[in-house]
């Protein structure tokens, strides 16, 4: 009749009139798709609270996801491009942290006043990409960067203790670590890169260096909770509790047991908070050293099978490596 309209909660490719009386809201019309709209007054950071999560659903002692790629700089062999070939590199991902780095060497001191008699001398150094800082774009001198001039001192101590540097004398092993992107944890994921690049570039050393993060949170995940491999949200808001941040990076040699790095610039409650804090870093270092052993794992059965002819390796990032002496 002249009552009857289309159903609102029918498409109107099915030509369906139905009439008012029939079709209110739905609810009478079995065709219909009742409308109902829930409300609901919890945010996500209450559920993930509820459940016992972090700010990024992990939970209080789970390292972010890792993505590592052995390799993707490759030096030449040119007789005269060898002084600055790359020899080893590595790219760590932790998270949305981004660290690449790479190693030349062992080569000659660019001084004769640099060389030491009983061992070689590393010289290292962390840059900060100017798109990796979610906010601040500037461009920053790693001689003068404080930031910088202090992770790279770390890194430099960090290495020192795993690398073999009495096997060649009067000699430099130059590492650069570039900060690709940051999301907190910058300095572990250098750490971790310059291990991997270290051992790409056949430099003997005594034990992995294996880094991660941890930090104590007073009320966001539980009473009490340390976390590991913080992001830069939690690093800054102490796990989402609200007080001071605790922050501590921690890079040990897992199968000699032995802590190498260990630094907390801010004040804890107690020793027992510091013994805590410690154990939960030395445990995000053993996580990290497993995905680092299965990484260099199946480099080693990559290059081996490239050298019997089963396999071929392509250069990932061709237009980073070093010109030929040609070019």
């Amino acid at each position: 009749g002249d009552d009857a309209t289309p159903c609102r909660g029918v498409q109107n490719n099915h030509n369906l009139q139905l009439p008012k009386t029939r079709c209110w809201e739905g609810r009478n019309n079995p065709l219909c798709r009742p409308r109902w709209r829930m409300s609901s007054s919890l945010r996500r950071t209450d559920l993930l609270a509820l459940s016992n999560l972090r700010n990024d659903g992990r939970k209080p002692l789970e390292i972010r996801r890792m993505r590592i790629q052995m390799g993707p700089l490759s030096g030449t062999t040119s007789a005269a491009a060898m002084e600055d070939s790359i020899g080893g590199s590595a790219l760590v991902e932790m998270g949305l942290t981004v660290a690449l780095a790479t190693v030349r060497g062992p080569m000659e001191c660019a001084r004769r006043s640099d060389e030491l008699a009983d061992r070689a001398i590393l010289e290292v150094t962390v840059k900060n990409a100017p798109f990796a800082p979610s906010g601040d774009r500037r461009v920053t001198n790693p001689k003068t960067d404080r930031r910088l001039v202090e992770h790279s001192h770390l890194l430099k101590r960090a290495m020192e203790a795993s690398v073999l540097l009495h096997l060649h004398p009067k000699s430099r092993i130059e590492i650069v670590v570039w900060i690709l992107a940051d999301d907190g944890g910058r300095l572990c994921a250098a750490i971790n890169a310059a291990t991997l690049a270290l051992v790409d570039a056949a430099v003997p050393m005594k034990d992995l260096v294996c880094a991660c993060s941890a930090g104590y949170a007073g009320s966001s995940v539980g009473a009490d909770t340390t976390l590991i491999d913080l992001n830069r949200q939690e690093e800054l808001s102490g796990g989402g509790s609200g007080s001071s941040a605790v922050y501590m990076p921690c890079a040990m040699m897992p199968q000699r047991g032995t802590v190498v790095l260990s630094q907390c610039e801010a004040r804890l409650p107690g020793l027992s908070t510091l013994e805590r804090v410690l154990d939960a870093g030395m445990e995000g270092c053993h996580a990290v050293f497993e995905i680092l052993q299965a990484a260099i794992r199946d480099r080693a059965s990559t290059m081996l099978a490239a050298r019997s002819g089963q396999a071929t390796i392509e250069n990932a990032f061709p237009a980073l490596g070093v010109p030929s002496a040609d070019g």
